[in-house]
C-alpha cells in the first residue's frame, strides 16, 4: 500500500477510535446517587440522636454546646482553634477537681465549613489534634475538587441524572479526611452529639443528619457517609449542586415525643415558642413522601449560617414548655453554655468611593451574602436577649418584694426557668488588635487557605474565647478559674495568654 494512503488510514482511524472511546465511555460510566435506606418500622430513641447519646454526658447538670459557622476553610480552621483551646485548658471547680474544658462539650453543631470539624472531633477525637492540619486544613482541598471536576474521566457521571458536582466533592473529602466513615462510626465513639445540617431547597428550612430527624423521613441514618453530610452542609448553590436524599416519610408510624407535639399540634403554641412550632410544622411536610419522594441539599448556611437555629429552637422551646409546667429532656440541666463560633467576616468594601457601581459578579455574591450576614447577626442577638430575659426574670421572681402568693397571674409571667444561659460568642469583631481583625477579615470563602492564616486563625480563636467577658463570667458563677492553658508546641505563635 502506498505510504501516502497509509498515512491517511492513520488519521481517519485516530478520531474515530476517540469517538468510540468516548461512546463507551458516555454508555458505561453514568454514576448513580447513594441511596439512604428506609425503616419500616419507627422505634423511639434508637440511632444516632441526643437522647441516646446523652448517657455520655460529663455532667447531666451541666449542657455545653459548640455552634461552628460556614465560612469555608475559614470556618473550620477558626473552630479547630476553638477545640485546641478548650483541649488546653484545665479548670479547677469548687470541689478542688480539675477537668479539661473540651471533655465537658455535650454537643457540636456545625455547618458548611465548620460541619468538617465537628464531624472530624467526632470520629476521630483526640486523634484530630494530630492529624487533622496535614489531612485538611493545609491541605488545598478545592484544588483537588477542581482537578476532578476537570478530569475528562469523571464527566460521563456528571451528566447523569442521580450524579452531580457535590458527589465528586463527597469523593475528595471522603479520601482527605473521612476515609468511607459513617454515621455508625460516630455512634460508637464516647465523645459529644454531632450534628450538622443542609438547606432543603424547596422549602428553605434546615435539616439535621441526626437519627430522630430522619425518623421523620422513615430512613436509616448509620449508613450514611460522614462525606456526604459535609458534602451536603457545604454545597453552595450553584457552584456546587444539591445533594438529594429519598424520602419514605408516612411509611413507618412515626410519632413525635408528646412534648414536641404539645409545640406542633397547638393552633396557639406559648410564647416565645412560635418560631419552634413552625419549625415543628416544617418537618411534618417530610410525613408526605408520595408528595416529596426526594429531598435536595444545599449548603447550611442559606438557612443558619452560625449552626444556631436549633439551639434557638430547643431553649425557646423549652421555655415554653416550662410555663406550662410540662418536662422537658432539659428540666434536670442547670446551665447551658453555647460557645458561638463565628467565621463570618466584615471585608472593607470601597464600592462607596467610587461612582462606577460594583460589577454583576460581585453584586450576585453581595446580595446572596447579606441576608446570611443580617440573618446571622440577629440569631446571635436574640440568644443574647434570651440570656438577659432569663436573668431578669429570675432576679424578679427571687427578689424580696415578689411574693407568690399574692398575684397568680403575676406568678405565671415570672415562671422563668431555673436554668443559668450562657453566650460565648467567639467572632473576629470582637478582637482588640484592629489589624488582626482586617487580615481575618480579608480571607477568602474557600477551601484553600495559606498555611499562615491557619495559624492565625488557630491563634485568634484562643485570644477571643480566653478573653471573653461572658467565659469570665461563667467561671465566675460557677465558682472555677483557669489553673493551666497549655501552648500548643508547634502551633500559633501569636497566641496570648
Amino acid at each position: 500500500m502506498p505510504a501516502a494512503k497509509v498515512e491517511h488510514k492513520i488519521h481517519v482511524c485516530r478520531p474515530l477510535s476517540l469517538l468510540a472511546a468516548a461512546i463507551l465511555l458516555l454508555l458505561g460510566g453514568c454514576a448513580t446517587r447513594p441511596i439512604n435506606p428506609p425503616i419500616t418500622q419507627f422505634v423511639p430513641d434508637r440511632g444516632y440522636q441526643y437522647s441516646t447519646r446523652i448517657r455520655h454526658s460529663r455532667d447531666p447538670q451541666n449542657l455545653v454546646i459548640l455552634a461552628f459557622s460556614g465560612g469555608g476553610m475559614r470556618a473550620a480552621a477558626f473552630s479547630y482553634g476553638v477545640l485546641e483551646t478548650l483541649r488546653r485548658t484545665e479548670i479547677i471547680g469548687p470541689s478542688s477537681t480539675k477537668f479539661r474544658l473540651l471533655d465537658q462539650v455535650d454537643i457540636i453543631m456545625g455547618v458548611s465549613g465548620g460541619s468538617f470539624t465537628a464531624l472530624a472531633y467526632g470520629l476521630y477525637g483526640e486523634r484530630l489534634f494530630d492529624e487533622y492540619e496535614t489531612r485538611f486544613l493545609k491541605r488545598n482541598v478545592q484544588g483537588e475538587l477542581i482537578q476532578q471536576l476537570l478530569n475528562p474521566a469523571g464527566w460521563a457521571n456528571l451528566a447523569s441524572d442521580g450524579w452531580g458536582r457535590s458527589e465528586v466533592a463527597a469523593q475528595v473529602y471522603d479520601e482527605a479526611l473521612f476515609g468511607g466513615a459513617t454515621f455508625a462510626d460516630l455512634d460508637r465513639g464516647s465523645g459529644p452529639m454531632i450534628s450538622v445540617a443542609a438547606t432543603d431547597l424547596s422549602t428553605g428550612s434546615r435539616l439535621s443528619f441526626t437519627q430522630n430527624i430522619f425518623d421523620v423521613l422513615c430512613s436509616d441514618l448509620s449508613s450514611m457517609r460522614l462525606s456526604r453530610a459535609a458534602a451536603a452542609s457545604s454545597a453552595l448553590p450553584v457552584i456546587l449542586s444539591s445533594v438529594t436524599i429519598t424520602n419514605y416519610g408516612g411509611t413507618c408510624n412515626y410519632r413525635m415525643p408528646a412534648w414536641v407535639r404539645t409545640l406542633a399540634e397547638s393552633s396557639d403554641p406559648p410564647r416565645p415558642a412560635a418560631r419552634a412550632a413552625r419549625r415543628l410544622k416544617e418537618l411534618q411536610s417530610y410525613e408526605d413522601s408520595a408528595r416529596r419522594p426526594y429531598i435536595h441539599l444545599v449548603d447550611g448556611a442559606v438557612s443558619d449560617n452560625l449552626g444556631l437555629r436549633g439551639v434557638l429552637d430547643v431553649v425557646e422551646g423549652y421555655e415554653a414548655i416550662n410555663a406550662l409546667g410540662q418536662r422537658t429532656p432539659l428540666s434536670d440541666v442547670h446551665r447551658i453554655i453555647i460557645f458561638v463560633v463565628n467565621a463570618v467576616t466584615s471585608p472593607n468594601f470601597e464600592w462607596d468611593q467610587s461612582e462606577k457601581p460594583p460589577g454583576i459578579l460581585d453584586t450576585l455574591i453581595r446580595a446572596s451574602g447579606v441576608p446570611i450576614d443580617r440573618y446571622s447577626f440577629e440569631a446571635v442577638e436574640q440568644l443574647k436577649d434570651i440570656v438577659a430575659r432569663w436573668q431578669t426574670l429570675r432576679r424578679i421572681r427571687d427578689s424580696p418584694a415578689f411574693s407568690k402568693g399574692q398575684d397568680p397571674a403575676l406568678v405565671e409571667v415570672i415562671n422563668a426557668p431555673d436554668v443559668s444561659l450562657y453566650a460565648i460568642e467567639v467572632s473576629f469583631a470582637d478582637l482588640q488588635d484592629e489589624a488582626e481583625r482586617e487580615y481575618l477579615n480579608s480571607l477568602p470563602t474557600s477551601f484553600a487557605l495559606s498555611d499562615e492564616a491557619v495559624d492565625r486563625l488557630r491563634a485568634a480563636a484562643a485570644t477571643l474565647v480566653l478573653e471573653s467577658p461572658e467565659f469570665k463570667r461563667l467561671l465566675k458563677d460557677a465558682g472555677a478559674s483557669i489553673v493551666d492553658h497549655k501552648l500548643p508546641a508547634n502551633g500559633p505563635t501569636t497566641e496570648r495568654n
